[in-house]
């Protein structure tokens, strides 16, 4: 893309979803010709011939690919096989019909859960491939890998121009807080504001506290989504994040006095624990598109918080 948004026709999947939405508000400034975000029941991505229906009807020039199934730890163990098959299927049948489109560009996001279990911190692109993912969420993260593997294969046969993202954990208002399906911030934060409510005086959680995660406030991930779309166009992949980690137990220990949750906090450690560490190299982003995440970890946690409790009343 040459930086002029005013001729481009734009299909971003998942546009109702959490990152989803985030992404179109960061779009809408840029005034493209046209912007479509079509429903699941829109566009079935499970479906080749509905996609390359929709294709030749909308003639989209840039594809950004952020409709994904997804969840925490118990939500991956519960459904490998459904985050395995639809995160694969989708992807796959929306980058061939894309190709045979004739689509200029295409944006897939992927996820850090692709990394294999024991990477070195901060994880760097390069260790990609050098061994298998954390169990729990491996189909997941594998699903999403492969279509790393078939935008690289694209590029090298066809010239097609794909680019794959990694970000890491987002977190953000409007994020799914059903305890079923979430992720580990969502999470705390209803637990906590339930037992603040309730007047209890513990809150249990998962694993023993000592993985470490680094989290992304959602608008700087769109924003990030967006700059490279508009700037870059290599084959590698690249990570998005903020290259900063903290300790479960220390994030609980934060959310439970943002919250005014006074009470104890117990572990159970018959759960998993999932990844050791998780924590970003963010030179590729800097250098390839110029993206630095804006948003102090502070800051978005308090925004987080104050929506969720908004939404509650």
């Amino acid at each position: 893309m040459d930086g002029s948004w005013s001729d481009r026709r734009i299909l971003l999947t998942g546009g109702g979803g959490f990152l989803g939405g985030f992404i179109r508000a960061a779009l809408e400034p840029h005034d493209p010709a046209v912007l479509l975000t079509p429903s699941a029941s829109e566009l079935d991505l499970r479906n080749a011939a509905a996609i390359r229906a929709y294709l030749v009807r909308e003639r989209p020039n840039l594809v950004i690919h952020a409709a994904a199934v997804v969840g925490g730890i118990g939500a991956n163990r519960s459904h490998p096989g459904q985050f395995f098959y639809e995160n694969a299927v989708m992807g796959l049948h929306l980058i061939e019909e894309s190709r045979l489109a004739g689509v200029e560009k295409f944006v897939c996001l992927g996820t850090i859960c692709a990394y294999p279990k024991h990477t070195p911190i901060p994880f760097r692109e390069e260790e990609l491939w050098n061994g298998y993912p954390e169990e729990t969420n491996a189909p997941y993260g594998l699903a999403k890998k492969m279509l790393l593997v078939q935008l690289q294969a694209y590029r090298q046969e066809y010239g097609f121009n794909g680019i794959f993202l990694l970000p890491v954990n987002l977190y953000g208002p409007r994020d799914n807080f059903d305890l079923e399906t979430s992720h580990v911030i969502p999470a705390m934060i209803r637990k906590f504001v339930e037992a603040r409510e309730r007047g209890e005086r513990q809150v249990f959680l998962w694993g023993d506290g000592s993985p470490t995660r680094e989290f992304l406030y959602v608008e700087d991930a769109a924003a990030g989504v967006v700059a490279a779309a508009e700037r870059y166009d290599g084959g590698d992949p690249v990570n998005l994040g903020r290259g900063e980690e903290i300790a479960i137990r220390d994030l609980a220990r934060l959310i439970a006095g943002k919250t005014g949750f006074d009470g104890d906090i117990v572990w159970d450690t018959t759960k998993p624990n999932g990844q050791p560490r998780r924590m970003l190299d963010v030179t590729r982003s800097v250098r390839e598109f110029g993206f630095r995440a804006s948003t102090s970890f502070e800051t978005g946690l308090a925004a987080t918080i104050a929506w969720y409790e908004s939404s509650l009343r």
